[in-house]
């Protein structure tokens, strides 16, 4: 079907509605209008400007129209980080339309599975998932339109019943074509379905509006410093909050985004090297791997001056090494998908900065304290605050402006996780004498050894400080004595094969209590990630608890 549609020849500005809101449009409309000619996306050896990347989402956006897409529809995408990603991400949020970033490591099974409960219309397929397409498309019949990316060879899908197949580059670009008749959007309309994995059970829609977005966004902007001097790396997939909260703080302050389609750590040092890197944020796996790369060394990183993860805590001795060997700052963003994503920041206060390296490090490596607009507090199961001693351990509780309005279809889900509009994180936490919110375990992952609770985190940043140990993963197993004993996986690091289990467990027994150091420590080449590349401890978990009842003993 060929779809046709006017347009003029220029990127009109935007006229403002009588009444405004906070939107996804916003940030685009103030990068185009103040910085049209600024290189805004690097792709390989493709380069946008801001004008170039506006008529993009322009022309798409007027597909999306012409195909009876509108405020409301549901497209998904399954794609690597490229320019194409970014660019769904605007033309779906200008118009309104709910776009499900579809994580592409998925089984098909279980990206079928979203896409029915989403009721997507339409969806974006890179030419590398194929195949995945052709398993999928036939049991969802609520799909109309597939839109392939790249190199594509759409005929293969022609033959399927009501469902119309595009190639993507083509509908990028229709000559003049202009953002007409944007329409208004409040900030209680819904951007974003991000699902969980579906690992434990029926997945779950997190319902994002432009509100949640756009306020984590500008909120990221004031605590980061975000300026149009940045440069921004997309390393971390742009299907998870972790990094796509970056796609519209960038470039609401008119930076620049550099895209890498996989991480690699050589690509990503390479990368950060050549393109004068500012800023990015990684899960804490990723800088690892970078930090202990054998050719870190080969690049100049004078351009970075922050480093930030997210996605699960950083033990202080990765942070050390880090902050020396990229000599820039780092800090630590914590939050959920549920919170879009951030809640705290690990920046340290201006009476932090005269501290030695040492102390500064302890402030960075923490979880940190509240993120602007959110209020987060750390309690115990009646409800009351934690004393900031840095000992008593409560849940981490948080509401304000940035908070999931729940689950899609989910009512009951919705109501577990929000009470009286605080949403329950399920993260154990300690706060000190600073105010600075601490990680010592998820609550499913507390692991309690003859009466004694042990947090994960703390076994493991204990192991981290050992210079043979690249990572490694903490959790509880079955123990008939004990009920539960600590069991450690650990991958070395390249020339210490002869590293022990006797040796660790001794290390670890000089720095905590000896009933927090493992009893047993197995030892692997790779550990398992998920999707966002945080490690899985559950797949390692498993196989010690099937066949029992209950998952804790």
């Amino acid at each position: 079907m060929s779809l046709q549609y006017q347009a003029e020849a220029h990127i009109t500005p935007y006229i403002p509605h009588k009444k405004t809101s906070m939107n996804l449009w916003l940030s685009l409309n103030k990068a185009l209008t103040l910085y049209p000619e600024r290189e805004a996306l690097v792709d390989g050896t493709r380069r946008f400007t801001y004008r170039q990347f506006g008529e993009r989402v322009a022309s798409l956006l007027q597909f999306l129209r012409a195909a009876g897409l509108k405020k409301g529809s549901v497209a998904a995408i399954s794609c690597p980080n490229t320019a194409e990603f970014m660019e769904i991400y605007y033309a779906c949020g200008v118009e309104g339309i709910i776009l499900v970033p579809l994580n592409y490591r998925l089984a098909a099974e279980e990206l079928r599975e979203i896409l029915n409960d989403a009721d997507a219309e339409l969806i974006f397929f890179h030419w590398q998932f194929a195949d995945c397409a052709a398993e999928i498309l036939p049991h969802c019949s609520q799909l109309r339109h597939l839109v392939m990316i790249g190199d594509t060879g759409t005929k293969k899908f022609a033959s399927h019943p009501n469902l119309q197949a595009h190639e993507y580059e083509p509908l990028c670009q229709t000559k003049g074509a202009r953002f007409d008749n944007v329409p208004y959007l409040s900030a209680d309309d819904l951007a974003h379905l991000y699902y969980t994995s579906g690992t434990t059970g029926r997945p779950k829609g997190v319902m994002l509006s432009h509100g949640n977005v756009m306020f984590n966004a500008l909120g990221a902007i004031s605590e980061l410093g975000l300026c149009d001097a940045d440069t921004w790396i997309h390393a971390a997939p742009l299907f998870h909050l972790a990094d796509a909260w970056a796609t519209f703080a960038i470039t609401w302050v008119g930076g620049k985004h550099v895209f890498l389609s996989q991480f690699q750590s050589k690509d990503t040092l390479q990368k950060i090297s050549e393109e004068k890197v500012t800023v990015t944020v990684l899960v804490p796996t990723m800088l690892n791997a970078m930090v202990n790369d054998p050719d870190v060394g080969q690049f100049k990183y004078d351009s970075l001056r922050l480093l930030i993860t997210g996605g699960s805590p950083i033990a202080p001795e990765v942070v050390k090494r880090v902050m020396r060997t990229f000599g820039c700052e780092y800090v630590q963003l914590y939050g959920m998908t549920e919170t879009s994503p951030f809640l705290t920041v690990s920046c340290p206060k201006a009476e932090h900065k005269n501290w030695d390296e040492d102390k500064q490090v302890e402030i960075r490596a923490k979880t940190g304290r509240p993120y602007i607009g959110a209020e987060v507090k750390v309690v115990h199961p009646d409800g009351a605050e934690v004393t900031n001693n840095g000992k008593e351990v409560g849940e981490i509780i948080a509401r304000g402006p940035t908070i999931t309005r729940g689950y899609w279809k989910q009512p009951e889900a919705t109501a577990q996780a929000i009470k009286d509009g605080w949403i329950h994180t399920g993260d154990l936490a300690v706060v000190d004498e600073h105010g600075y919110i601490n990680i010592v375990d998820r609550k499913k992952d507390m692991i309690i050894s003859g009466g004694e609770n042990v947090y994960s985190t703390e076994v493991e940043y204990a192991l981290h400080e050992h210079p043979g140990v690249h990572e490694c993963a903490v959790f509880g197993i079955p123990d008939e004595r004990w009920g539960e004993a600590v069991h450690a996986v650990v991958v070395r690091k390249p020339g210490n094969d002869a590293l022990s289990e006797e040796d660790l467990i001794a290390f670890v027994k000089e720095r905590l209590a000896k009933y927090k150091a493992p009893r047993s420590i197995e030892f692997m080449s790779e550990l398992p990630k998920t999707g966002s590349g945080k490690i899985y401890k559950k797949e390692m978990r498993e196989k010690y608890w099937t066949g029992r009842v209950k998952q804790v003993n």
